[in-house]
């Protein structure tokens, strides 16, 4: 495995982990000439799933979509960097088990299932991110969804 932080290929593994699912493995990896540690992922080549927007447009799933948005409302607070790779692994198998045997799956339910794990993380980075996926116009719609958290909380 080329390293990221030198180019070099000589490495070794340190720990290898398998998802839930066993549709992927996690390998955490040091680089024996620099001492860089950095993750690699195995995953086994599939059909893509598509993803059916709003629009009806269809497009590939992307991960990396959701990564960034759960980083974004993840900012600033205390959560690990082990933590929100479990959470984006348990987010992604959750996917690929509804795409299931149609390779399709609706935006809306991918939000749906990113909030779910989210809220279970995090209610402060849950409500940011609800904010941006439900589109909240007004103070009103946080007041709601703040309301109906700390009702679950009771």
């Amino acid at each position: 495995m080329l390293c990221p932080h030198c180019g070099r290929t000589d490495d070794r593994v340190l720990e290898s982990r398998q998802n839930s699912s066993g549709s992927s493995i996690r390998r955490r990896r040091e680089c024996l000439s620099c001492g860089y540690r950095f993750t690699s992922y195995e995953r086994i080549e599939e059909k893509p799933i598509m993803v059916i927007k709003r629009d009806k447009r269809r497009e590939p799933f992307d991960l990396k979509k959701i990564e960034r948005g759960i980083r974004i409302t993840t900012e600033k607070r205390n959560i690990s960097q082990d933590t929100i790779e479990r959470l984006l692994s348990k987010i992604e198998d959750e996917i690929v088990l509804s795409a299931s045997n149609k390779g399709e799956v609706h935006a809306t339910k991918i939000g749906e299932i990113a909030l779910k794990h989210l809220y279970q993380v995090d209610t402060v980075a849950y409500v940011r991110f609800a904010s941006v996926y439900r589109a909240f116009s007004s103070v009103d719609q946080f007041i709601e969804e703040i309301e109906r958290i700390t009702d679950k909380m009771k």
